[in-house]
């Protein structure tokens, strides 16, 4: 593909984002399916975030996603917010309109699809979520119609109680709420079945740290950590020695990436081939 005036234009705006293997599934996409579309990365630090949502407008970007930390506050910026969105209380992909800006979230399904690949589904399941941020909340709002019981656990205690009661208003169902402790986390995990590190907590380049004890964790549950960087966290490698089912954060961002793909393109992104990059870039690192 040539580079060119007729190039539509796709970004990853946050802060940090040189971390980010965006670029490298989306422009495999377009390659692939033989798009004039190049994806880049946006350095956007939260007092910026205004400006760049100008220029993104004043520059013709046809459509970017969102990562922390302006997964929330970029709603006031929306033209329209999708309900998959407008739910959650947060974005992670954008469509440009001709100058109008269309959010959406595809974080919950991206990562009810890697847990589904990975034959770990969490119909009926209880579910202990770690984090109340903005992947959190799309993780729960996706899980909570479907799973038995869901607990979500953060060291700002008054965040994750926000949150389920705002699960709880929406879907009439019980979800609990607490401030995370080593004494709170090793209760839950006695009978959980499905744990679910929604932080960074993990990811490079502070690879020793993880919010779980290997103690805590029983060879017939399943853990899943979102963070892809390092491909596997020291969750994930504890939770492989104890025996446990793991789901590592990879499949995530390519589960989630697809479906924003599919949003700006209306076409289905080869998907087995974007994993299969992210898994050799990471392992390489």
């Amino acid at each position: 593909m040539k580079i060119g005036t007729s190039t539509q234009v796709y970004a990853l705006i946050g802060d940090p984002v040189e971390h980010s293997l965006s670029p490298l599934i989306h422009n495999l996409a377009f390659q692939s399916l033989k798009l004039n579309c190049v994806y880049l990365t946006f350095h956007v630090r939260i007092h910026e975030l205004d400006k760049a949502i100008k220029g993104i407008k004043a520059l013709g970007v046809s459509g970017f996603n969102v990562t922390v930390p302006h997964k929330v506050a970029i709603l006031s910026f929306m033209d329209e917010i999708r309900p998959s969105a407008s739910v959650i209380g947060a974005i992670n992909t954008v469509v440009n309109d001709d100058g109008k800006l269309v959010g959406y979230n595809t974080d919950g399904q991206g990562a009810l699809a890697a847990l589904l690949n990975e034959g770990a589904n969490p119909k009926g399941k209880r579910v202990v979520l770690l984090g109340a941020g903005g992947a959190a909340r799309a993780i729960a709002f996706t899980l909570t119609p479907i799973v038995d019981k869901l607990i979500i656990l953060n060291r700002t205690g008054s965040k994750a109680s926000i949150l389920a009661k705002q699960l709880e208003k929406r879907f009439r169902k019980e979800v609990e709420g607490k401030i995370l402790s080593s004494k709170k986390l090793s209760d839950e995990l006695d009978d959980t079945d499905i744990l679910i590190n929604s932080t960074s907590v993990g990811m490079y380049p502070n690879v020793d740290e993880s919010l779980v004890d290997r103690k805590m964790i029983r060879s017939d549950m399943t853990v899943f950590d979102i963070v892809y960087n390092p491909l596997e966290t020291k969750l994930i490698k504890e939770a492989k020695a104890s025996g446990a089912k793991t789901v590592g954060g990879a499949k995530m961002l390519v589960y989630q990436g697809a479906l924003s793909f599919e949003i700006w393109t209306g076409k289905k992104p080869p998907i087995e081939k974007m994993l299969k990059v992210v898994i050799e870039k990471l392992k390489e690192a």
